[in-house]
């Protein structure tokens, strides 16, 4: 049986307002789950324009179309507008998410700040980043976070640490091929990462080698029996501009029969035997399609 996990990335303010009620519904009405996790910061979505000069971002930009994605609005956040505050805005619609039956964790506090700076902060800049997004999370909720996939899968030792203090259940910040516990830095980290598999949305989109009209296809032969299949999904794609075909993308693989799962379950699974996860570092390297490096998983050292 092919299982397939959905989890929600929502990167701004317009996502959260537009996006995330609309993807919601929509899973809601096909009794599907997914883990839906929140920026909780300001949206300075405009001070991205600092990646022009990394290597695939142009490309990227001019493949995804971003204004009509993400909008002028949002491209001016933090730059020639200030950010605005995502949870003080839209917490009650992250409260109805969550009424809904989605799990919900934390994606960021600042999303540009985290996907573009981690790897120079400093160990109290980590902790102190994370600190703030854990305390509007739990503003909103009234809990603390048990999860949390990071901001553009960066994440470090500095990073894994401070998810092993915050006693998360789980963290999915990288891109590989099934869940392991993290050795970075040479330490191995308790809290098991559930890694992305799948190609995202924005991975594919105006490549020739994926045309629209075979992007479903794709993602229909890329669904593995053997293992878990994680999905990223962005609220301001699937959830707008691309909720239409995100909607009949579902339907299809519920007409193949695919099990949807949450990595809630997943992690449950897997917290409850812990050595039986295999330990593997936590590298960086490069995914086809998308610009920069990021979080992914190298090769198994260990059981646990």
């Amino acid at each position: 049986m092919t299982r397939l996990a959905l989890k929600v990335d929502v990167d701004t303010e317009r996502g959260t307002r537009l996006g995330v009620p609309a993807l919601a519904d929509l899973l809601e009405k096909r009794g599907v789950q997914a883990s839906f996790l929140f920026s909780l910061g300001p949206d300075n979505t405009g001070r991205a324009i600092r990646r022009v000069f990394r290597r695939g971002f142009a490309s990227k930009v001019a493949r995804t179309s971003v204004v009509q994605t993400y909008g002028l609005r949002t491209l001016m956040n933090g730059v020639l507008l200030p950010g605005p505050h995502i949870a003080r805005r839209h917490g009650a619609t992250m409260r109805h998410v969550a009424a809904q039956g989605h799990p919900v964790g934390v994606h960021c506090w600042d999303h540009v700040r985290w996907q573009d700076r981690l790897h120079g902060m400093t160990a109290d800049k980590v902790v102190a980043e994370w600190d703030k997004a854990a305390a509007a999370f739990a503003e909103v909720f009234g809990e603390a976070p048990r999860a949390a996939g990071s901001a553009g899968w960066q994440a470090n030792a500095l990073s894994l640490a401070v998810y092993d203090r915050a006693g998360l259940a789980y963290g999915s910040d990288s891109r590989g091929t099934a869940p392991f516990r993290p050795s970075a830095g040479g330490q191995v980290f308790r809290t098991v990462q559930i890694p992305t598999t799948l190609p995202t949305l924005d991975e594919l989109i105006g490549r020739p080698e994926f045309p629209d009209s075979e992007l479903q296809g794709a993602y229909r032969r890329l669904m593995r029996p053997d293992r878990l299949n994680v999905w990223t999904l962005h609220a301001e794609l699937e959830g707008m501009r691309w909720r239409d075909w995100f909607a009949a993308t579902i339907d299809a693989l519920l007409a193949d029969g695919v099990h949807f799962t949450t990595l809630e379950a997943e992690a449950e699974s897997l917290n409850a035997d812990p050595a039986a996860v295999p330990v593997a570092a936590l590298e960086q390297g490069e995914v086809e399609g998308r610009s920069g490096t990021l979080a992914v998983q190298g090769a198994v050292a260990a059981a646990a």
